[in-house]
């Protein structure tokens, strides 16, 4: 059966790999991101795979007065949303974060309470439906405060925290709600930080975040092994972990 997704941020290179997977099953989209020239291209992109519909709403997502509307204005065209899927964001400088609160607070804004705004009025649609589901990209970061991107990592991990309530919550009524955890992936938000093996292609991520997708997951470490490097550095003692140049 095609679904109807609505995604934010489609402009990501993760959330691109993400959806042509779904387009090439001839799912619906409506796209929403800031840049419309890079809307456009995506568009374009999905339906070359397969998509019958694919709408798009430029929108900066850091202007909080516009998320009801950009919900209503989805259901309005499309009638029923089966999945959202939320990837926006934007990697934070943390030295100017340290000395410019205003800074600071644009980016926990971008990254946590954005989110927290679009999600209010579609977790009350979808809990009264009973059905759905939601996706959000979070991080690695957020599983703990790290001196070389605390910032980031403190808006990832309220990120985290509010959608594990949010499962708990709507796990009666039958929506699912998936933790996408990436480690490093090579896209452009990343473009200046100095690459290691540990980097994934965007394409990777976007296949393990489809599957997780379909399987109706919880949460997900992509790739993988993220679990494995996140438990090790989660039981670290603070008093050693203070030592460490992370």
């Amino acid at each position: 059966m095609s679904e109807n997704l609505l995604v934010y941020g489609a402009s990501s290179a993760i959330i691109q790999a993400t959806l042509r997977h779904f387009a090439r099953e001839n799912c619906s989209f409506t796209l929403v991101a800031r840049n419309s020239t890079r809307l456009d291209s995506v568009a374009n992109d999905l339906k070359t795979l397969g998509s019958p519909k694919v709408d798009v709403i430029v929108a900066d997502l850091n202007n909080f007065d516009q998320h009801e509307g950009i919900w209503k204005k989805t259901l309005d065209s499309m009638g029923t949303v089966h999945r959202v899927l939320i990837g926006h964001g934007t990697l934070s400088q943390q030295g100017l974060c340290e000395k410019d609160y205003p800074t600071a607070e644009v980016e926990l804004k971008t990254n946590f309470l954005s989110i927290v705004s679009i999600l209010t009025p579609i977790i009350n649609h979808m809990e009264a439906d009973g059905m759905g589901q939601i996706a959000v990209i979070s991080s690695v970061a957020g599983d703990r405060g790290r001196q070389s991107n605390y910032i980031y990592g403190s808006a990832k991990a309220g990120l985290s925290a509010f959608l594990s309530g949010v499962r708990q919550r709507l796990a009666k009524s039958g929506v699912n709600v998936l933790t996408i955890k990436p480690g490093f992936v090579d896209t452009p938000m990343t473009h200046d930080v100095k690459k290691n093996p540990l980097f994934a292609k965007p394409e990777k991520v976007g296949q393990e975040i489809y599957f997780a997708m379909k399987k109706n997951k919880n949460s997900i470490y992509t790739p993988s092994i993220w679990a494995f490097i996140m438990t090790v550095i989660k039981v670290i003692p603070e008093r050693l972990f203070k030592l460490l140049p992370l």
